[in-house]
């Protein structure tokens, strides 16, 4: 019988429409009470593919409105972090409809990862203002879906160095937007160029902003730093961390190397800093998507209980 692995299992989702805010109900601390829900487990499942994974999208497959249902029946999971690339518009419309089939299950968003290729450091002024609108853009939609939160990305640029003052005069308005939407934006460790676990946290720590926080991946710095820094950058991410960490067992190097991580360790990490938010699983090893995220899911109960 073949096996069910992450690539195939979320090439099968498609996208949706979204877009525009709707007003903000609720204050950022308030939001923050919706991680720490007694009713539900801090466990989320995200409709990314893994660092390493192929990011076509099936659109013929499985509709994105239909993802929330699937995974409820699956894990009994009842919050979903959908990937930029599966949403096949951003109208009203279809946001809506992703929205109400999700509530219909019980289900809601917990976050929006947002990738995007203009880069808030480039030397051209107008890709820079590209980027900030394709922030605000997300903000939007996080708004409109229900989600307290969004995950936006900081895209390299061709030949030029990161340059942490530029993101961060591109992050002011991002983050005034996303007060007045009431959304947490987060950073991730992921691009080993652009975003590197200490190039994250200088800019979190040069904006310093309550609407900007850090979203620390398990593997993603692992894949590109020796294992001392990656997990020495991953506590200072954790110092920065709000209400969302991406959670993997391994992670895959460019040479196509296969590195473990030491969950347990990040789990530590996370309890140093108080964190109290939601953990994403992300399963990006070999085999069954089923049985791989049900073993995240043990370890990630385990360790937060």
């Amino acid at each position: 019988m073949l096996k069910t692995t992450r690539r195939n299992f979320l090439q099968n989702v498609s996208a949706l429409p979204l877009l525009a805010g709707c007003p903000p109900t609720l204050t950022l601390a308030g939001k923050f009470s919706i991680y720490l829900s007694s009713d539900k487990p801090r466990i989320v499942f995200p409709s990314a593919p893994g660092q390493h994974d192929d990011k076509s999208v099936a659109s013929s497959k499985m509709p994105l409105k239909d993802f929330a249902a699937h995974v409820a029946a699956k894990f009994n999971i009842r919050r979903v972090e959908p990937w930029s690339e599966h949403f096949l518009s951003l109208e009203p419309g279809y946001l809506d409809e992703i929205r109400n089939v999700a509530s219909k299950v019980g289900s809601s968003f917990a976050d929006i990862a947002a990738d995007g290729d203009n880069s808030l450091y480039s030397p051209e002024s107008s890709e820079r203002e590209r980027a900030i609108r394709f922030g605000k853009t997300w903000i939007d939609v996080a708004a409109r879906l229900g989600s307290p939160s969004v995950r936006i990305n900081i895209a390299s640029a061709k030949n030029v160095k990161p340059d942490a003052a530029r993101v961060t005069e591109g992050l002011k308005p991002i983050a005034e937007h996303a007060a007045s939407k009431n959304i947490a934006v987060h950073l991730e460790n992921d691009n080993p160029v652009s975003e590197d676990p200490f190039f994250v946290v200088s800019v979190l720590d040069r904006i310093n902003s309550p609407w900007l926080h850090a979203l620390p991946d398990f593997g993603n710095s692992l894949a590109a730093l020796p294992a001392q820094d990656a997990y020495r950058g991953l506590d200072q991410m954790f110092a920065h961390a709000y209400a969302i960490s991406h959670v993997k067992d391994t992670t895959t190097t460019p040479a196509n190397i296969v590195v473990p991580v030491d969950m347990e360790r990040i789990f530590a990490l996370a309890k140093k800093h108080n964190y109290k938010g939601i953990f994403s699983m992300e399963w990006e090893t070999a085999g069954d998507v089923y049985a791989g995220t049900a073993k995240l899911i043990a370890v990630t109960l385990k360790n937060i209980s």
